[in-house]
């Protein structure tokens, strides 16, 4: 998310993904000036929630990932348009490389992380919708072949709900982790395969 007024409908909860890398020997610094600032921007309204993933000491990272929840996009514009958050911008400036690289995630991300693994950099959305495709494609027919023997008779609202659950059910602990397992193997989903 490049900028700070990404699509987004008003109502519903959203995340922004920051990553900041901290130069050389400011690390102590910035996880002060970190501290303070989090303790006073979870304050504001809108806040549903913050986490930071440190950079590990033995990578020789620098980067800080900072996941910031708000229960809209309007409480999220609200906040990074604050004096409390432009504060915070010229704050950390002289202790960091470059601006802050910020990103809009939906819900659709999650599909794209395995289980036990670290979050990615979300692939581009056009990579998403084609992998999409290519499980909701085939799960959606194969559902209905396989329960319709045990539907037949019941109301077609019912049938088309037990469809709709047998689907989920399989794009989400079967064949999404299966797609991204054999597509981030070939490096088609993450180009470099870089981690957050």
């Amino acid at each position: 998310m490049s900028n700070h007024s990404s699509p987004g409908k008003s109502g519903e909860p959203v995340a922004v993904l920051a990553l900041r890398t901290v130069k050389p020997g400011c690390e102590e610094r910035f996880e002060a000036e970190l501290h303070e600032f989090i303790s006073r921007s979870l304050q504001t309204e809108g806040q549903l929630g913050l986490s930071v993933i440190r950079p590990v000491r033995e990578s020789g990272s620098r980067e800080y990932e900072i996941l910031r929840r708000f229960c809209d996009s309007t409480c999220r514009d609200l906040f990074y348009n604050s004096p409390l958050f432009q504060q915070w911008e010229v704050t950390v400036a002289s202790l960091t490389d470059g601006n802050a690289k910020r990103q809009h995630l939906s819900g659709l991300e999650t599909w794209f992380v395995l289980p036990g693994q670290r979050a990615l950099i979300p692939p581009p959305p056009w990579k998403m919708a084609l992998v999409t495709v290519a499980g909701v494609w085939p799960t959606s027919m194969f559902v209905p072949w396989l329960l319709n023997p045990l539907m037949s008779g019941l109301p077609l609202t019912l049938q088309a709900l037990l469809v709709a659950v047998g689907i989920v059910i399989l794009l989400t602990w079967v064949i999404m982790p299966v797609l991204v397992r054999i597509l981030n193997g070939g490096c088609i989903l993450y180009e470099g395969g870089k981690r957050i």
